[in-house]
């Protein structure tokens, strides 16, 4: 079953929380200790109905003072497909906390309060979302029950977001009147907007069409396990295990080996869900690649595609490992040390700064990296650039130079975002600092 990614963004108290609590709510998707734990600290709080956000906002603080702090997920399922939800902080100090969020997600759901319009932290969340790369972004205008579900105000809001958003890299965008609190457009269409003609949220949501977000045509395969069984049924077989970040791999392809630039075949593909199953599952970084023993017993297929896992086989027995690229020799990613990038700087205890070096991950390869440059910060308010700025803060978003101690398998992010993303790791503390989008 297909699985849409989404992440809700926002100002503070446009309703985040309580949209997703109805989205739960009313496709009946709730567990009954879930919905008995919301009536009880709905008591609590002194309320006569049940508080739908309260099923998102985990944290006793979140409850406490009515927001949402950390990045809540929250799951359910359709007839025709699985969702995954984020709903991320409204608050400008937890920046990080949506571009946590949305890094993965198909959709970014945007929500403005029609009373207020379009806020500051609501263009700050549609830029993020544009930055990141999100591919569809759909604008719910909340509270319609609170101006009489007034179609001139909707279509007031709706144009001064339009107007915002030419100026972004959005290439879907859908709007939706709503009411998150009495459930209008969010399950079943409203029967007090009958102006409104489109769908309901979670009709948009069902219907919308991603299989052709994904990047099927740069073949990529970062090799996260090398797999030698110990077995003599299967002593002399090896593959190389990990997920397919873009593009199909077929048994037959001719493909490349980065960095080393061999050329083989592909002879077979194993799918992960009969195929290989670990045992003692190590990471073997810096161990013998041989150190995995696995038991091989089929699941065979023809071809794969993102975002499968799988393990592949290669007809010649090549140097292949940890970190390496498995491509196609007339498509190669750019192999590069010299890195241009755009960062959200995420830690609250140190800054970007020059001349320090940061452990680097992209996909599953591990290099250091030195910061060299530091073009500007942006400001996510206004889109300026700051180009007098010496570091980066926590939540900061900035263009840098970073130069890396071996060569790194990259695409634009743009292109591709699987392989065009990395995070920074302090090495004195092994903390995620910053989170990258490398450029052209």
């Amino acid at each position: 079953m297909e699985i849409l990614r989404l992440a809700t963004a926002g100002s503070v108290d446009d309703g985040k929380s309580t949209l997703i609590g109805r989205l739960l709510y009313d496709s009946k998707t709730l567990f009954e200790d879930q919905l008995e734990a919301a009536e009880l600290a709905s008591i609590r709080m002194g309320e006569e109905n049940i508080n739908l956000a309260l099923i998102t906002d985990g944290l006793r603080a979140e409850r406490e003072q009515g927001i949402t702090i950390d990045v809540a997920y929250r799951y359910f399922a359709t007839q025709n497909r699985k969702f995954i939800i984020a709903d991320t902080p409204g608050h400008i100090q937890y920046t990080r906390n949506m571009v946590t969020g949305a890094s993965t997600a198909d959709l970014a759901l945007v929500l403005v309060d029609v009373r207020n319009g379009v806020l500051e932290q609501s263009k700050r969340h549609a830029f993020l979302s544009s930055m990141l790369g999100v591919p569809h972004l759909t604008l719910c205008v909340n509270k319609m029950d609170l101006v009489d579900y007034d179609k001139e105000a909707f279509e007031a809001v709706k144009a001064e977001f339009r107007e915002f958003a030419t100026r972004l890299n959005i290439a879907d965008l859908t709007v939706i009147p709503i009411s998150a609190l009495h459930g209008d457009n969010v399950v079943n269409r409203s029967e007090t907007m009958n102006w409104y003609e489109g769908p309901s949220l979670l009709h948009h949501l069902d219907e919308l069409h991603i299989a052709s977000d994904r990047n099927l045509v740069d073949a990529r395969f970062p090799v996260q396990y090398v797999l030698r069984p110990r077995s003599d049924k299967h002593h002399d077989y090896r593959g190389y295990g990990g997920q397919i970040a873009s593009g199909v791999f077929k048994v037959g392809d001719e493909v490349m080996i980065l960095p080393s630039g061999f050329t083989t075949t592909i002879s077979e593909i194993r799918s992960p869900e009969n195929d290989i199953e670990l045992e003692n599952h190590i990471d073997n970084e810096g161990k013998d690649e041989g150190a995995e023993s696995a038991n091989i017993k089929g699941g065979k297929v023809e071809e794969a595609f993102s975002p499968m896992s799988v393990t592949i086989s290669l007809a010649d027995d090549l140097d292949v490992s940890r970190g390496d690229m498995i491509c196609r020799p007339n498509n190669q990613p750019n192999i590069v040390q010299d890195i241009d990038a755009m960062i959200c700087w995420m830690d609250s205890d140190s800054n970007f700064s020059l001349g320090k070096t940061y452990a680097f991950k992209h996909t599953t390869k591990w290099v250091r990296a030195k910061a060299i440059d530091l073009n500007y910060r942006l400001d996510v308010n206004t889109l300026h650039r700051q180009e007098d700025v010496t570091a980066l803060k926590l939540n900061d978003i900035g263009r840098i130079q970073l130069r890396a101690t071996a060569p790194i398998f990259v695409d634009e992010y743009q292109r591709n975002r699987a392989t065009g993303s990395f995070i920074l790791v302090d090495e004195s503390n092994n903390r995620t600092v910053a989170a990258g989008m490398i450029r052209k």
